[in-house]
């Protein structure tokens, strides 16, 4: 019933196997493409650049947390 060199049924319905294999080779080549992206000095950057946000980020959090304690201590 199926045409396995082809990956489809003779009703032109993806085989299982050929829908995994596709997602499986799309999956291995982001992976691959993320892994060299980080490797690059701009990858790097980005990379940087997150992190300090995040740093800032938790910071200017953690001012606005001290800021409401002290007004709920003063009232």
């Amino acid at each position: 019933m199926t045409e396995p060199a082809s990956g489809y049924t003779r009703d032109g319905v993806p085989t299982f196997e050929s829908v995994r294999e596709k997602i499986e080779t799309r999956y291995g080549t982001a992976i691959g493409a993320a892994e060299l992206a980080s490797e690059t000095p701009e990858g790097r950057s980005v990379e940087e650049q997150y992190e300090a946000r995040q740093k800032a980020a938790a910071e200017r959090l953690a001012r606005i947390r001290e800021s409401m304690h002290r007004a709920d201590d003063s009232g």
